[in-house]
């Protein structure tokens, strides 16, 4: 069984909401027709009746049992019109009204407002504004200042040991990470991967040096963001600075290290020092070693919300969305 498989098996027949904002899309009429009919959660798509009916029309999509709403018309929208003024300074009335009445960030406040569990977007929305709304409407999670994404990488035979799971960040969204940022990106990834994954986070710093065997400004970026995030995580099982051999592989790992590390050799989580290595390895990661990659998912929110590659196919979708409604029945127990 597959993990994804094994996470449907989880959350089959627990109801968990899931608002879907690009109902236009016929991807997503498709991901929600899936949801519904496999009992993975209770869609919710949002757009406008005539848009949603012409494209479930034009894709062979039958809408009947999935919840439809438009925002611009929806009884919901006086009271998160109300609630996103309230919480911000210098937004009038008129603001939030053309703010909400957007697809996204209705979706947003249906899941800040307890109405939905997650949101997944992305197919038609630069991940920029699916970060941006998610900001204004869920908000941070407490401790963190740095929204960030992560893939969940499935190797399909790992080292010869047959498939295993990682968590890769951050490998879509910031481009240069200040150590506070990349403490963020730890702490936040630690997170996400004991939501998903079947053992215990063991997070990897990234680098080109391996403890000292290089200096360099950007060396001492990842030694001052590991010293940030056991500082402010003391519980985490995080070490670095580390090359990718020595987080992964116990033989190189006891070659390299004199010191005991309970991370060296058995990472599961691999924080990348910037976006141009994170980026490329998880592509490597995919076309080379024959890996799924699903995501980006954000992560650092109050709660789950994912953003989507805009070539995301349907199964990439409900990938998605199992993964976004496991990490909200997560954060539930």
């Amino acid at each position: 069984m597959t993990i994804i498989e094994r996470f449907k098996s989880e959350i089959r027949g627990l109801g968990e909401r899931i608002v879907l904002p690009e109902g236009s899309d016929a991807r997503v009429l498709q991901a929600a027709r899936r949801l519904q009919d496999e009992d993975l959660g209770q869609p919710v798509v949002l757009g406008t009746p005539d848009e949603m009916t012409r494209t479930a029309d034009a894709g062979g999509v039958w809408l009947d049992g999935i919840e439809l709403r438009c925002p611009q018309t929806d009884p919901a929208l006086p009271g998160f019109i109300a609630h996103i003024e309230g919480a911000r300074e210098k937004m009038t009335t008129e603001m939030a009204e053309r703010l909400v009445s957007r697809p996204l960030y209705f979706g947003g406040m249906m899941v800040a407002q307890g109405e939905a569990d997650t949101m997944v977007a992305g197919v038609s929305i630069a991940t920029r504004r699916v970060i941006e709304a998610g900001m204004m409407t869920i908000g941070l999670a407490k401790g963190i200042a740095t929204p960030s994404s992560f893939f969940l990488m499935i190797v399909p035979d790992f080292l010869g040991s047959g498939p295993k799971s990682f968590v890769y960040a951050d490998c879509g969204f910031n481009i240069d990470p200040t150590p506070e940022e990349l403490a963020d990106i730890a702490i936040s990834s630690a997170k996400s991967a004991a939501e998903l994954l079947p053992e215990a986070p063991r997070v990897a710093m990234l680098s080109f040096s391996t403890r000292g065997s290089a200096v360099h400004p950007r060396v001492e970026k990842v030694r001052r963001a590991l010293e940030l995030a056991r500082e402010r995580a003391p519980h985490l099982i995080i070490d670095g600075e580390f090359q990718a051999d020595t987080a992964l592989a116990p033989d190189v790992a006891d070659v390299k290290l004199k010191e005991k590390s309970h991370v060296a050799g058995h990472a599961n989580v691999l924080v990348f020092p910037d976006l141009d290595s994170g980026n490329i390895a998880y592509k490597l990661t995919q076309y080379m070693a024959g890996a799924r990659a699903i995501g980006p998912i954000l992560q650092g929110f109050k709660a789950p919300i994912c953003d989507l590659s805009r070539g995301a196919t349907v199964d990439d979708i409900v990938a998605a969305a199992v993964i976004n409604m496991r990490r909200a029945r997560h954060g539930h127990t």
